[in-house]
């Protein structure tokens, strides 16, 4: 009962906006008299109009590799009993759900979807994607409600739109072999989606002469996924500077690399080369001074050990003079007379 509750509210919504765009139309067929009498009327029903089309789908934005969730609150769902859901993805049915009278959520899913746990407690049966797919972008979700096998209208419509950020772009420099002004620049970004847009400035202003760019965009039809790379051929000063933008409207992204003049990058080498001169020194003067400790330290330990043998040798001189051997004591005892015996 519910459910055609449900789809009858949805089918007088929908009657209700063709009814409203048709008395706009009616009323501006006849003459002017009545058309001037109604303008207030035509007027607030041509910006009802907009509301309405706002009432349409809007695409949800997912990012490939990453979890998203197709928003759906429907809490007047709470009270029924022996109520089945579906989530469908064009016509497949990618994830089915029913209450049972006893309260038991049943659901079945393809690909790991799944709605919230407090689903039947909050009304939330938003449909959650574990994973962002390339591949579905522009991909509408339906959720409608089924009763014996019948499907009622839709209860929730999304879009999905699906993109994904491109790599930093890896700007090369390679100076002409004629050794003239003119210079070759290649830029490269890849694994973003969907087709972006690659761009050249040339000293932050200007745009490239005609026929001085050559972009190539790559599909990577396994994952859906873009690379692409451009080719830049300019006769440049050596004071310019030469940018590369890669443009990912779907994110709102722009991302650039920056080449800047021989003259600054000689610069950079100077002090580069400069700092690995001081390193260089730096390290050789604090091997010096370490390798000077540990010979002062093994001079010391010899002069220690030196000092500590010679007094061990005085020590056991002195223990002899102290104490001299029971021969000697004998030796210097006087004999006895045989006449005091």
């Amino acid at each position: 009962m519910l459910g055609m509750d449900l789809t009858a509210f949805s089918g007088r919504k929908r009657r209700l906006s063709v009814e409203r765009f048709l008395v706009v139309h009616a009323r501006t067929v006849p003459d002017r008299g009545v058309l001037a009498a109604d303008w207030r009327t035509v007027f607030l029903l041509l910006l009802l109009l907009p509301v309405c089309c706002s009432g349409e789908e809007e695409c949800v934005l997912g990012l490939v590799g990453r979890p998203v969730s197709l928003s759906c609150f429907l809490p007047q769902l709470l009270t029924s009993v022996n109520l089945s859901i579906e989530w469908r993805r064009g016509k497949e049915v990618v994830l089915r759900s029913v209450w049972r009278e006893d309260g038991v959520l049943e659901e079945w899913s393809v690909h790991r979807f799944s709605t919230p746990e407090d689903a039947s407690l909050s009304g939330n049966l938003s449909l959650q994607l574990p994973s962002v797919e390339a591949s579905e972008n522009t991909t509408y979700y339906s959720l409608v409600e089924t009763s014996g096998g019948n499907s009622s209208s839709e209860l929730c419509s999304v879009c999905l739109r699906t993109a994904a950020s491109f790599s930093d772009p890896l700007l090369q420099r390679e100076e002409s072999l004629h050794g003239g002004p003119e210079a070759v620049f290649s830029c490269q970004s890849s694994g973003g989606f969907p087709e972006p847009t690659l761009t050249w400035l040339i000293n932050d202003t200007e745009d490239p002469p005609p026929g001085a760019v050559t972009t190539i965009t790559t599909p990577l039809s396994d994952i859906w996924l873009f690379n692409i790379s451009s080719r830049l051929t300019v006769n440049i000063s050596k004071d310019g500077s030469v940018t590369c933008l890669v443009k990912n409207p779907a994110l709102n992204e722009t991302l650039t690399s920056t080449s800047y003049s021989v003259r600054r990058s000689a610069v950079r080498s100077r002090a580069s080369e400069a700092m690995w001169i001081f390193s260089t020194a730096l390290c050789v003067v604090v091997g010096v001074m370490v390798l000077t400790g540990v010979a002062y330290q093994i001079n010391l330990d010899r002069i220690s050990k030196r000092k500590k043998q010679d007094f061990e040798k005085e020590q056991s001189r002195g223990y002899k003079r102290s104490y001299p051997d029971k021969e000697e004591v004998e030796a210097m005892r006087p004999e006895r007379n045989e006449s005091e015996v």
